[in-house]
């Protein structure tokens, strides 16, 4: 867990000074101990062997004796730089088609593996304080590969003893890790008398790689050994500066030559969509109303590296629906995205400040929920087309992107959206760049320029920045907006300063502003512990606060102080979290837009407490409560989620949020209820239903998702959804609709 805490600007130099003096050891010891072993030879198969090869997870073809296979792997926990307890051999085949990638993880008790995940997208998640890789609750391997050996971006594969697949993208060694990502390849595992073992098959035009013989690939093998809770890596196991996120600490994947020149690479993706909507007039009349659709997605690749995607009558009916949460705020909610035109290569246009569980960024210049969403309408606006331009040339980083959306009549204008971007590489795994985002339409223009950078000063110390000016049509608008940070992290210690200023006239109509007219001052210092008993494995202590004030340095709010994280050996977790603190609003608001706040000086004194179980067990339980000083009077709030797998086709869970809140205005009880299923027939063809109830509105949802692959990159998918509560009667039907969608993937 990471909390925030203050620090004055002027102090923040110090800091810095400090982070570089204390680092200047790491940098020489960063790759102390590993293994010499850094590279791996892949073998080319004849077309005999390609015509014979079977993906069934069992490494039974005759290539895979004559692969060379890498074994070397060494514990990132619990005991670093040790040889793993488990023996895994890893091997890596080609031909002008594919990659093949075989895997054997040995154990010495096979019957203790676990496998309990088969739904497409689940063996691994993004951390929800740093962003970065980490498995769920099985046995699992992950592969990253980085075809361009450029030392920061990568692809990720990974699989588990079901063959359940995962793929997702890393972009600057770990700043963003887009597990929404979908490539198309395929994996079979199995479980076998010494373990288990699995098989990929990748497409190369999955993989984009350099029109270079010479090079060698980057190549990272990732192992968790789940009843042990062992991480095991064959590169960039350390704890200081190391990780699978690393990519510039990557091993190298050689032999692969004489592949195809890349060509154009073209993919076209054709849909097909109809669909029945019920919705409720106001005067309390239903409509019923029907439609078809057809549109289009294209891809090709212009050069090696770079892709172009064109998308016509773009359309998303087979996206989940948001969670339903309760706004405790004086700020607006922010909602991840999750449409995939918008997710895959993300990381490129991320230019500002990542979120965490707690809060949303506190500026993201580019924010592509503004494209085809209009929140405070609660409206879907039609996206007539787009292109993007994703990739790389020789060290830089390229991204453009233009999204026309159709008009919505009395709610929004036809409007353009436009973004541009640039990074060069620096060094090894440092960069500088530049971006550009442009909104305009009938009613106005809104433009945001702004230049970043980063750079490892060690391989633990890194230093961020960036700057960005607003501009807009009329009056009002141009303003600055600025981040500086600074880092440093080994294993038992850490320390990490910012400063974020967001100008009292900025606006960014295509990002994400949760406030203007502050600074945020903050800083944070981690010591962990790694005690020999009560089976914990590792204890964080962290200490730090935040302040922030306008502008021009009025007091606004500021909180700190200590939580304590205690990590056991089985995986589980249990968080103390305590804070002193005050809220200074200087607007009137309404709390959740029924108790009103005045203006004036708050106590926000608040303390938590948080755990969840083994996650390796059929059954998962996490749980949370809050207790706090709130606007005058108080916030107590319970929470938690029941998540069981009796078997791999099954997962389910049950999730509830209840918050009590007593002001002086008034006071007021809201319940948010979510059930969520999951039924996989196979790695092919699931199930998905979300049921959510919020009591505060007074409403009842479900959204029922039948996905089928029926070709690699080809879905048919059906989807319901429906909203009941209308005028105080929980059952009377909002809007339903049901939606059958078939896409097909066709590659020249």
């Amino acid at each position: 867990m990471k909390p925030f805490f203050a620090l004055r600007s002027s102090s923040l130099l110090a800091l810095a000074l400090g982070l570089w003096t204390s680092a200047a050891n790491a940098q020489a010891a960063g790759f102390q101990g590993q293994d010499p072993s850094s590279s791996l030879a892949a073998v080319r198969i004849s077309p005999e062997a390609n015509a014979a090869f079977r993906l069934d997870g069992l490494l039974t073809e005759a290539f895979w004796a004559d692969a060379p296979a890498i074994s070397h792997f060494r514990q990132n926990e619990p005991s670093e730089g040790e040889a793993a307890t488990e023996a895994t051999e890893v091997r890596v085949a080609y031909d002008d088609v594919s990659l093949y990638i075989g895997i054997h993880a040995l154990d010495s008790e096979p019957d203790r593996v676990v496998s309990r995940i088969l739904q497409r997208d689940k063996i691994m998640q993004k951390d929800p304080f740093f962003g970065r890789p980490v498995f769920a609750g099985d046995d699992a391997v992950a592969i990253l590969l980085d075809p361009f050996d450029d030392n920061r971006n990568a692809y990720v594969f990974g699989t588990n003893p079901n063959g359940a697949e995962f793929d997702a993208l890393l972009s600057d060694e770990g700043k963003e890790f887009n597990v929404d990502w979908r490539g198309v390849w395929e994996v079979s595992g199995t479980k076998t008398a010494d373990g288990w073992s699995a098989e990929f098959r990748i497409p190369l035009r999955t993989l984009r790689y350099p029109n270079d013989s010479e090079r060698p690939w980057g190549l990272n093998v990732y192992r968790i050994i789940r009843r042990k809770n062992e991480k095991v890596l064959w590169r960039a196991w350390s704890r200081d500066d190391g990780g699978f996120h690393r990519v510039s600490q990557a091993g190298d994947l050689e032999g692969i030559t004489g592949l195809p020149a890349t060509g154009r690479n073209l993919e076209t993706k054709p849909y097909v969509l109809g669909g029945l909507e019920e919705a409720r007039w106001d005067d309390g009349t239903l409509s019923r109303s029907s439609e078809t659709s057809v549109g289009l997605d294209m891809k090709t690749e212009v050069r090696p590296g770079l892709v172009l995607d064109l998308t016509l009558n773009t359309d998303f009916a087979q996206v989940e629906v948001d969670d339903e949460r309760v706004n405790l705020t004086r700020f607006s909610l922010f909602f991840p995205e999750k449409r995939d035109f918008f997710l895959e290569n993300s990381g490129i246009f991320d230019f500002g400040v990542q979120g965490n569980p707690f809060e949303p960024p506190q500026f993201q210049m580019f924010f592509s929920r503004r494209i085809g969403i209009e929140e405070d309408e609660d409206e879907v606006v039609p996206i007539m087309g787009g292109v993007r331009l994703t990739g790389r040339q020789g060290g830089q980083t390229v991204g453009l992107l233009t999204v026309v959306t159709n008009e919505v009549e009395d709610i929004v204008p036809r409007e353009v959206f436009s973004v541009a971007r640039m990074k060069r590489d620096i060094g090894a795994n440092n960069y500088i760049g530049v971006m550009a985002t442009d909104r305009r339409s009938s009613e106005g223009q809104n433009t945001v320029v702004g230049a970043d950078g980063s750079f490892y000063l060690t391989p633990a110390t890194n230093v961020q920045a960036w700057f960005a000016h607003t501009f807009t049509q009329g009056e009002g608008g141009d303003d600055l907006a600025f981040g500086i940070s600074g880092t440093w992290r080994s294993d038992l210690w850490e320390l990490f300063g910012r400063v974020i200023q967001v100008g009292p006239k900025v606006e960014a109509k295509s990002g994400f502003i949760q406030r203007d007219d502050v600074r945020r001052s903050e800083v944070f210092a981690r010591r962990s512990f790694r005690p020999d008993f009560l089976n914990i494995r590792r204890v964080d202590l962290w200490f730090g606060g935040n302040v922030f004030t306008s502008v021009d340095g009025t007091l606004q709010d500021w909180s700190g102080g200590p939580v304590l994280s205690t990590q056991f050996e089985s995986g589980g977790e249990l968080t103390l979290f305590f804070q002193p603190g005050e809220n200074r609003p200087d607007e009137d608001f309404d709390l959740a837009d029924s108790l009103y706040v005045p203006v004036g000086e708050y106590d926000a004194t608040s303390g938590l407490v948080m755990f969840s179980t083994d996650p390796s067990k059929p059954v998962v339980v996490r749980a949370n409560a809050n207790a706090a000083n709130f606007y005058g009077g108080t916030l107590r709030a319970v929470g938690g989620n029941v998540g069981v797998a009796p078997i791999p086709q099954v997962a389910l869970s049950m999730g509830l949020e209840r918050s009590r809140v007593e002001l002086p205005s008034g006071e007021f009880t809201s319940n948010l209820i979510n059930l969520r299923g999951t039924y996989s027939f196979s790695t092919r063809l699931s199930a998905n239903l979300l049921v959510q109830y919020n009591s505060l509105d007074d409403v009842f949802s479900s959204n029922l998702r039948v996905n089928f692959i029926h070709r690699p990159g080809s879905d048919l998918f059906l989807v319901f959804t429906e909203e009941r509560g209308v005028d105080d009667d929980l059952w009377k039907i909002s809007d339903r609709a049901s939606v059958v969608k078939l896409t097909y993937l066709k590659r020249f």
